[in-house]
């Protein structure tokens, strides 16, 4: 009975751990887009890859003389979809606001669970997700394309993300890649930063949002996520996970007054559905990393 009540314990420690590592995500994301009026996504992305590489490399050390060229090209590739990723988000948060961003974005991780499955039962999800997507996509006076469009992008990128990931993971041990990667991408802003910077001085305001996003939105997730996963399985995880627009939503709400129309809810809760239901058909193969792959992703970018 102390064996279980442990366990019990435990799981709903990883449980509030994650959650509280999808609120500081979506927080961060937010106080991310109030730089925007100041030094545009360009410069808050540029600033968020900094911090993260900062961060994040110190702390996983990856030994970047060891990796031969088969290691390095997709770990390059993966520098690519970083920036991709980031770009992308935070122009479409910019355009279409953070909830429905999110929300679009999550089509990423969605179709490679759909792809990977060999379920029938997830092409139910499959309609439930374009469904979703119609009906955010719906031509209105209001309607932005071009955000919607970006936002498209970011979910290619992280379907990306997935797959390259994969493939780093047979060729470098642990989280090296990700780490190398996530510094080979701050490299790639470097000459961005320094042509923005001198053209556009930054407020102390600005690069203050920047950072903190970069803290909110990729130091603490990253680690509570460690933290979640020795409680909790990847199963629970990538469910739990599925929670990340409808937060989105209600912090875009709260904080940036992005306010939500019937419309937007019901497809923002179609494509929760579908990536919910993928999980609970049975979703990815057992060995498709997907959903643990997913959430770290989602950590390190945005």
């Amino acid at each position: 009975m102390k064996a279980n009540g442990s366990t019990k314990k435990r799981g709903w420690a990883g449980v509030l751990t994650l959650l509280g590592s999808t609120l500081s995500n979506q927080t961060g994301a937010a106080v991310a887009s109030l730089g925007f009026p100041l030094i545009g996504p360009v410069g808050v992305v540029a600033v968020r890859q900094f911090v993260a590489a900062a961060l994040l490399l110190p702390i996983v050390r990856p030994r970047l003389r060891s990796f031969t060229r088969h290691q390095w090209w997709p770990v390059l590739l993966l520098a690519l979809v970083f920036a991709t990723m980031n770009l992308s988000l935070y122009s479409a948060v910019e355009r279409i606001g953070l909830g429905l961003a999110v929300t679009l974005e999550f089509l990423g991780p969605l179709a490679v669970a759909l792809f990977s499955s060999r379920k029938v039962g997830t092409a139910v999800a499959g309609l439930f997700a374009g469904a979703g997507v119609v009906i955010i996509a719906w031509p209105e006076p209001s309607t932005d394309y071009l955000g919607i469009g970006l936002a498209l992008v970011a979910a290619c990128s992280w379907a990306s993300y997935i797959l390259l990931n994969r493939s780093i993971g047979h060729r470098i041990p642990g989280i090296e890649g990700t780490a190398a990667a996530t510094g080979v991408s701050a490299l790639l802003f470097v000459p961005v930063g320094i042509i923005l910077f001198l053209n556009y001085p930054p407020s102390f305001f600005a690069i203050a949002c920047a950072a903190t996003a970069g803290v909110m939105a990729s130091a603490v997730p990253y680690v509570a996520d460690l933290i979640a996963l020795r409680h909790i399985s990847t199963h629970v995880f990538g469910l739990l996970m599925s929670v990340n627009p409808v937060f989105a939503a209600v912090i875009g709400m709260l904080m940036l007054g992005q306010v939500f129309g019937a419309t937007e809810w019901l497809g923002t809760m179609l494509i929760v559905c579908a990536n919910v239901s993928v999980l609970l058909l049975g979703g990815p193969d057992k060995d498709d990393p997907a959903p643990a792959q997913a959430s770290t992703g989602i950590r390190i970018r945005a």
